[in-house]
């Protein structure tokens, strides 16, 4: 899940703005816990995208 779009129970405001301590304690932990948590859903697909392209075009080079 991306912090992008979490909302903290605290302050009311977007986690990823990080106004309050709640919301930077919770950014700074779901940052540490996975290297693609800040990649937006977007970013994802177009990655996914990009891998399938190249597995494409490794398969008509091999073949």
């Amino acid at each position: 899940m991306t912090y992008d779009r979490l909302v903290c129970a605290n302050c009311a405001a977007p986690v990823s703005e990080g106004r309050c301590p709640v919301c930077r304690a919770n950014r700074e932990r779901l940052q540490q816990q996975s290297p693609f948590s800040a990649l937006t859903p977007a970013a994802l697909a177009g990655l996914l995208v990009l891998l399938i392209a190249a597995v494409a075009l490794l398969a008509t080079r091999t073949a």
